[in-house]
């Protein structure tokens, strides 16, 4: 079992920047894919960012050049930087993990997502 608390939402004027953590607990971390999704109100939930197991990272165009997805395995933690903060980034961002144990087979935990309020 995967448990994931998420936690560094908050109001920030835009411009600004905010840290997310995602918080991992009851498996391996460091063989987990991961990632940050995100939904605004009255939007589907998208794809932020996500880092794999081996380190590789992908962005959505949206956030490309502003944001920054990373993961410390020894502290079982995942991290979003956002920079440049725009309205239009505010959503509730969730964090996700996954386990590939097949081709078509994988384990997905999602955490209970954390408020991020871009506005003056």
């Amino acid at each position: 079992q995967v448990q994931l608390v998420e936690s560094g939402g908050g109001l920030v004027q835009p411009g600004g920047s905010l840290r997310l953590s995602c918080a991992a607990s009851g498996g391996i971390f460091s063989f987990y894919d991961m990632g940050w999704y995100r939904q605004g109100t009255g939007n589907q939930r998208e794809l932020v960012a996500r880092i794999t197991y081996g380190g590789s990272t992908d962005y959505a165009d949206s956030v490309k050049g502003r944001f920054t997805i990373s993961r410390d395995n020894a502290k079982s933690t995942m991290y979003l930087e956002m920079n440049i903060l725009k309205p239009e980034d505010t959503a509730v961002y969730y964090c996700n993990a996954q386990l590939r144990v097949a081709p078509s087979n994988f384990r997905e935990y999602w955490g209970q997502g954390t408020q991020v309020t871009v506005s003056s």
